[in-house]
C-alpha cells in the first residue's frame, strides 16, 4: 500500500503538470487538494473541508483587507491622479538626463503608496508615461523598461498585496510587513534612478533633456505629491500606531483617495469611473480570495501528508550554512514564480517552506520582504513576466525592446537582495523602531 507522503509526492507532480496544462490555478490547486484529501482520509471529510475552507476563507474579516486596498488603487487609477502625479515629479526632475524616466520613478512610486495593485501601476504609466518620453525623443527600451521595472513597486511598498497575503499566511503582523517593505522599496527607487542615470550619461541620445520649470510651477505643483503623501501617512501610520486595524486602514485610504479623485479629477471621474473602479476591484479581489481558498484546501491535504514536515527536516539537516540553505530556497521561489503566476506560487510554496525559515532561526519580517523582491525580479523575466506582458499589450512594443529596457534594471533589484541578504536591519530596523 502506498504511504501518505508517496501520495503527496505523487499529487504535487500532477499539479505541476496542471499547471503546464495551462489549467486556471485555483481548480488546479483545489482538485488536487480535495481529492489527495480524499484519498488519505475519506470523500466525506474532503467534502466538509472543501465547505469549510472556501467558507472560512470568503467570512474571513481579516481578509477583507484585499478587496478595499486593491479598491483604493482602481479609484487613484480612474480618477487621474497618477497622471497628476507624473505632471507633479516632471516639473521637478525633469530637465536633468534621464529626467523624465526618473520622474516616471518617483510618480510611480508615489502612486503605489496609495495603490495596492502592481499591474494598475504598470497599466498607469504604460498609458501615460510611454507617450510623454516617446514626445520627447526617450528610446522606447528606457522608457518600456522603466515603466515594466517600477510596476514591481508594487511587491514591497505599502500597501502590498503580495505582503498582506504574506502575513495572512505565516500569521505575523501585517503592519510590521508593510513597515518592513518601506525601506528597501525606497532604495531600489533610489538603485533605478541611478541606473537611469548612469544610461543617460552613457547614450545621451536614449533620454534627452526636458525643458526646466520654473519655481512658481513646482511650488503649485506641490499640493498633488503633498495629498498622497497624507493619504500614505494617514494609512499606514494609523496601522503603525495602531489606532486601526488594516482593513479599517484600508477603508479610510479608500474614502480619502474617493474624496481625492472627486475633488481634483475637474470632471474626469464621475458614476462611470467608480463602477470601473468596483468592477476591476472585485474582479481582483475574487481572483485573490479564489486562490487563497484553494491553496488553504491544499495545504490542509500537505499537512496530512507531513511533506512541509519532512521537507523542513530535510533542508535543516544539511550539513552546509544557513545561508546557502536561504540562497537553495529563494531560489526555488524564483525559479517556481518563473512558470506559473508568482502570486499562487508564492501562496503554494511559503506553508513548505516557512516552518525551515523558523527553524533556521531567520526573521519571518525579513523573510516576507526577501520573497518579495524575489517576486518582483520573476514578474519581468521570462515566461510569465506579467508586468512586461502588460507593458507590451498597452504600447505594442515587441517583448526584445521590452526586455533590453529592463535587464538594467534587474541590476538593482538583484544588488538590493543581496543587501538586505547581508543586513537584515534593512528590512527590520523601521518595524523594531516604530513598533517595538
Amino acid at each position: 500500500m502506498i504511504d501518505i507522503t508517496t501520495i503527496g509526492i505523487i499529487a504535487l507532480i500532477i499539479l505541476l503538470l496542471f499547471f503546464l496544462t495551462g489549467i486556471e490555478l485555483v481548480c488546479a490547486m483545489g482538485i488536487i487538494g480535495f481529492i489527495g484529501f480524499s484519498c488519505i482520509v475519506s470523500f466525506k471529510a474532503a467534502c466538509n473541508l472543501l465547505a469549510k475552507d472556501f467558507f472560512d476563507t470568503f467570512t474571513s474579516y481579516g481578509l477583507t483587507v484585499i478587496p478595499v486596498f486593491v479598491l483604493m488603487g482602481q479609484i487613484a487609477y480612474y480618477s487621474g491622479i497618477a497622471k497628476k502625479l507624473y505632471d507633479a515629479t516632471y516639473k521637478f526632475i525633469g530637465h536633468v538626463p534621464g529626467g523624465l524616466a526618473m520622474t516616471t520613478v518617483v510618480g510611480a512610486t508615489l502612486f503605489k503608496a496609495m495603490c495596492g495593485s502592481t499591474l494598475a501601476t504598470c497599466a498607469t504609466f504604460s498609458s501615460v508615461a510611454v507617450p510623454e518620453m516617446k514626445r520627447y525623443g526617450y528610446g522606447m527600451s528606457l522608457s518600456t523598461g522603466t515603466v515594466a521595472s517600477v510596476g514591481t513597486l508594487g511587491f514591497l511598498l505599502p500597501p502590498s498585496i503580495i505582503l498582506i497575503i504574506f502575513g495572512i499566511i505565516t500569521e505575523q503582523s501585517i503592519g510590521r510587513l508593510f513597515l518592513a517593505g518601506v525601506i528597501p522599496a525606497l532604495l531600489i527607487s533610489l538603485f533605478f534612478i541611478f541606473v537611469i542615470f548612469g544610461w543617460a550619461k552613457i547614450n545621451p541620445a536614449i533620454a534627452p533633456k526636458g525643458e526646466k520649470s520654473p519655481w512658481r510651477e513646482r511650488a503649485r505643483a506641490c499640493p498633488e505629491i503633498f495629498y498622497v503623501g497624507v493619504v500614505f501617512f494617514v494609512v499606514i501610520g494609523g496601522i503603525m500606531k495602531g489606532i486601526f486595524s488594516p482593513t479599517e486602514a484600508g477603508t479610510i485610504g479608500v474614502l480619502a483617495v474617493l474624496i481625492l479623485g472627486l475633488t481634483h479629477a475637474k470632471g474626469q471621474f464621475g458614476f462611470k469611473g467608480m463602477i470601473k473602479s468596483m468592477d476591476e476591484s472585485l474582479r481582483t479581489a475574487c481572483m485573490v480570495l479564489m486562490l487563497v481558498a484553494a491553496s488553504t484546501v491544499l495545504g490542509h491535504f500537505l499537512a496530512v501528508t507531513e511533506i512541509p514536515l519532512i521537507a523542513a527536516n530535510w533542508i535543516t539537516s544539511l550539513t552546509v550554512d544557513r545561508a546557502i540553505i536561504m540562497i537553495m530556497i529563494i531560489l526555488i521561489y524564483l525559479i517556481g514564480g518563473s512558470f506559473i503566476d508568482d502570486l499562487a506560487f508564492m501562496i503554494l510554496a511559503t506553508p513548505i517552506f516557512y516552518p525551515v525559515i523558523i527553524k533556521l532561526g531567520y526573521n519571518p519580517i525579513w523573510f516576507g520582504v526577501m520573497i518579495g523582491i524575489t517576486l518582483m525580479i520573476g514578474v519581468v523575466i521570462p515566461p510569465v513576466a506579467i508586468c512586461v506582458f502588460v507593458v507590451k499589450n498597452i504600447t505594442g512594443e515587441s517583448f526584445s525592446t521590452i526586455y533590453s529596457g529592463v535587464y538594467p534594471f534587474l541590476l538593482s533589484l538583484v544588488a538590493c537582495a543581496l543587501l538586505l541578504f547581508l543586513f537584515p536591519q534593512i528590512a527590520t530596523f523601521l518595524p523594531s523602531l516604530l513598533m517595538g
